[in-house]
């Protein structure tokens, strides 16, 4: 299932967070508690990156730190990010990073890689995943690792989910593939409920 966010500031910046609520999909994520992607701040170097070729192994892909999407501009730290002892992924509130759930695959390793970033306006700026509903099957996309290896992925389809959806293809995939995909809110604020009504996932796979 997706689960609700509780805003924080504005009703324009809102955060993308999915929580699944399966043992058995947690099981397959290394972990057994629920699971919540949020988008997070820090910053990152980036130097001299050799892109990855199916010959590299895997053991040579490093902690993810940087995504880059050319179509969309965007070059944004990523932050290594775990879960709180309330059993969710921690909050960070810089609008311009992007946070990997650590405790998933790397970006490149087989299985289903998790990066979440924040959607809307905050301070007239737009955050880092605001326009990632233009992206286009076949699109390019790169994740950096701290061991000077770049990854690549193209889009492969976009879905938008309710917040009480099954989430259980964004965090897991079964076919022995390399994934990456990116999770961030949609639609329009409910201000009910505290949230945007959509959440929208790009399905990426790795080059």
């Amino acid at each position: 299932m997706l689960a609700l966010p509780r805003k924080i500031s504005t009703p324009i910046f809102g955060y993308a967070l999915f929580s699944v609520i399966l043992l058995a999909l947690f099981s397959s994520l290394y972990i057994s508690s629920h699971v919540v992607i949020h988008s997070v701040s820090s910053a990152a170097k980036r130097s001299q990156l050799t892109a990855t070729s199916p010959q590299i192994k895997i053991s040579a892909i490093g902690i993810p730190i940087r995504l880059r999407i050319p179509t969309l501009n965007i070059d944004a730290a990523i932050e290594s990010v775990g879960l709180t002892p309330d059993g969710v992924m921690d909050i960070k509130k810089n609008q311009n990073n992007t946070a990997w759930y650590k405790f998933g695959p790397r970006p490149g390793n087989q299985g289903s890689a998790v990066i979440a970033g924040h959607y809307g306006w905050d301070h007239e700026k737009a955050s880092v995943f605001t326009q990632l509903s233009k992206l286009q099957k076949g699109d390019a996309l790169y994740v950096d690792s701290d061991t000077r290896v770049s990854v690549a992925f193209v889009v492969r389809e976009m879905k938008r989910y309710k917040p009480d959806a099954n989430a259980i293809t964004v965090f897991n995939s079964s076919d022995g593939g390399s994934h990456l995909n990116l999770i961030t809110c949609d639609g329009s604020w409910n201000e009910a409920s505290k949230t945007y009504d959509n959440r929208l996932v790009v399905f990426t796979d790795r080059v």
